[in-house]
């Protein structure tokens, strides 16, 4: 049995690299063969993202100091060092649309694990509109074929004057309407505070059409708001008539 599988696979190994596309991994010469997106282009499609989106998965690490535990908390010991990932809320708003602002309340783990040092990354994922056009097969919407990517950086808070002057309060109200801490409320000590990106990772899919890999911050502070507004992802309408593969 093994030796005539070894067989057919020797016969076959040939037939199947000459299968193989030349530009695997790379760009064909066509431009109209579809194509790995540039690193802006990706850079663009991320922001787009953010922009759609407000929730994301906000991760940051215990403090060593934290190997005692809290006992309000009821927390374990031994998590010094431990990652944690949790759901935040988040707005892209003005004056600085790719620098996420963040409602932060003293009290949440995320928070005050960022306030002892902690680095911060904040990771999305595109989510179709529910709307979206039916796909070519299983894959197309599946959820490892479709974008995702982390920000990483540090929380800077922003005084109520400033949120108030640039808007940004009202911003964030706008995407979350049913929101009841911000500061100044009766329940839990919060204030406004931002996400400023450092480095970005960009996960475009699986399949070798997807840019894999880091832009640049400078790449991602230079998209434009009206590269955001213009941009359309898999599901959006449009996107077949203004997909960035053209």
């Amino acid at each position: 049995m093994f030796p005539l599988l070894a067989f057919l696979a020797f016969i076959y190994l040939p037939y199947a690299h000459s299968q193989i596309p030349q530009y695997i991994l790379s760009n064909p010469s066509s431009p109209h063969t579809d194509r790995i997106p540039t690193i802006h282009e990706s850079a663009v499609q991320a922001r787009r993202i953010l922009n759609l989106s407000s929730i994301a998965t906000l991760s940051t690490v215990f403090p060593d100091d934290d190997a005692s535990g809290d006992a309000s908390e009821n927390q374990p010991s031994g998590l010094g060092g431990v990652p944690i990932g949790l759901m935040n809320y988040y707005a892209s708003c003005n004056p600085h649309p790719y620098d996420p602002t963040i409602l932060a309340v003293t009290i949440a783990t995320s928070i005050r694990n960022a306030q002892a040092g902690s680095n911060v990354t904040l990771s999305l994922r595109y989510h179709p509109p529910p709307d979206h056009p039916p796909g070519k097969d299983q894959f197309t919407y599946s959820p490892a074929n479709l974008p995702r990517f982390s920000l990483i950086g540090h929380i800077l808070r922003i005084s109520d004057d400033e949120a108030r002057k640039t808007g940004i309060d009202d911003c964030f109200m706008q995407r979350h309407p049913e929101v009841m801490w911000q500061p100044g409320n009766d329940i839990h000590e919060s204030w406004w505070a931002k996400l400023v990106v450092e480095k970005i990772y960009w996960f475009g899919g699986f399949g070798d059409r997807a840019y894999i890999g880091w832009i640049p911050v400078e790449e991602w502070r230079g998209v434009t708001q009206e590269e955001v507004a213009q941009a359309r992802l898999r599901g959006e309408h449009g996107f077949e008539r203004k997909t960035m593969r053209t």
